[in-house]
């Protein structure tokens, strides 16, 4: 497990006292301010720890520990600092949320303490992660799977959602994605309470709805959230979920004043990735649908959409491959991981699967169960995994 720190400081003299103290103690890098630590993040990836400074030109400490916090939120913050006024403490705290507030001069012989201690506070929340995520994942693609069984077309949507947050989480340099890929995967989830006829209409692409339908529609992400909510650790995702369709302007839906960078970063992510599916399907892409996007005055972040045509110039990530053969299979001969290729129906002509969803085993089993029965078209088209 990396136990590496790192020391930010705009004073030489300081670095080389921690050079000097703890080179036989700590596996620690330097960094003499603000962007050179951000320099350090960028190559080395996560830390243990850092231990900034509080005052420094151009970026200062709270500013340096936020951007830590946001981008590697399991590296423990230290703050060292000459000046600990309550205002600086508060800032530091509710913007950078440290693990300990220092004051300068600390000596070596109490700092080292302070260091081991947030070490391991590292390793407790690295495990605490690892059973968090591994468990919370499991029962979400089960969430999905079961979704998919209600509303088949909303099973490959999300999974097309998830797949373009990930990557585009990962391209901003965010090491912890899992909570925006449940979310996006999950996006979807609301519409498990929806009538038959409406689920049609939004999958059909129709947009004339009722002002009944329009109603019904707008508490979807609510209801989802709701969901969600009730599962212990998920609030961080119900939130993304509650929030997809809010505009970064706070207009949209639920329209409750929350606008902007108050907007979680997931949804404001996932707004724009799903957004870009529609578009596509009605075959609006590249520098069109930037341009198409970028007319709709205070909708999205407008850094991320840039951000978003730079990491998918052309299209978002999609299951489907034109590299790989399509393949006509009888449903015993389907294997989880294949790529539905055209909409696996039912005789009577009700679609079980849509196309571009990826198989699991659930959904396997599902397929299964209706093909014993005879009731499946048969072959299905389908794609084999990339690679």
């Amino acid at each position: 497990m990396n136990n590496r720190i790192l020391f930010v400081d705009d004073d030489p003299n300081i670095l080389a006292s921690f050079q000097r103290s703890f080179r036989k103690t700590f596996e620690f890098d330097t960094a003499a301010g603000g962007q050179e630590a951000l320099a350090c993040l960028e190559k080395n990836g996560t830390y243990a720890v850092i231990v900034c400074d509080m005052r420094m030109p151009g970026m200062d400490g709270i500013e340096v520990l936020e951007t830590f916090r946001l981008r590697t939120p399991d590296t423990v913050r230290l703050m060292l600092t000459g000046n600990a006024d309550q205002q600086t403490a508060v800032e530091a705290v509710n913007r950078g949320q440290i693990f300990r507030f220092i004051n300068k001069p600390c000596p070596p012989e109490d700092l080292a303490p302070v260091i081991t201690a947030a070490i391991e506070q590292f390793k407790h929340l690295q495990i605490e992660r690892d059973i968090l995520e591994n468990t919370l994942t499991a029962t979400v693609n089960v969430l999905a799977e079961i979704l998919g069984m209600v509303a088949p077309d909303a099973l490959g949507r999300g999974q097309r959602l998830r797949d373009s947050a990930q990557k585009f989480a990962r391209f901003l340099g965010l090491t912890r994605t899992w909570e925006i890929e449940l979310g996006a995967l999950l996006s979807p989830i609301g519409y498990a309470s929806l009538p038959p006829i409406l689920l049609r209409k939004i999958f059909l692409g129709e947009i004339d709805f009722t002002p009944a339908e329009t109603g019904i529609l707008r508490r979807v992400p609510r209801i989802g959230h709701e969901l969600l909510a009730a599962i212990p650790r998920l609030q961080p995702v119900a939130d993304i979920v509650l929030y997809q369709n809010q505009h970064f302007d706070g207009t949209g839906y639920p329209a409750d004043g929350c606008a902007g960078e108050a907007i979680p970063l997931g949804a404001r992510i996932l707004k724009i990735v799903s957004d870009r599916i529609i578009l596509e399907a009605d075959g609006i892409v590249k520098r069109k649908a930037l341009d198409t996007m970028q007319h709709r005055k205070g909708v999205y972040d407008s850094a991320l959409l840039e951000k978003n045509f730079l990491c998918f110039p052309d299209f978002l990530s999609n299951a489907l491959s034109a590299s790989q053969p399509v393949l006509s299979l009888f449903v015993a001969d389907l294997t989880a991981g294949q790529t539905v290729v055209a909409d696996i129906r039912s005789q009577g002509g009700s679609t079980l699967l849509s196309a571009g969803s990826r198989l699991t085993d659930t959904i396997l089993q599902r397929l299964r169960n209706y093909s014993s029965l005879g009731d499946v078209k048969e072959p299905v088209l389908i794609q084999n995994p990339a690679g």
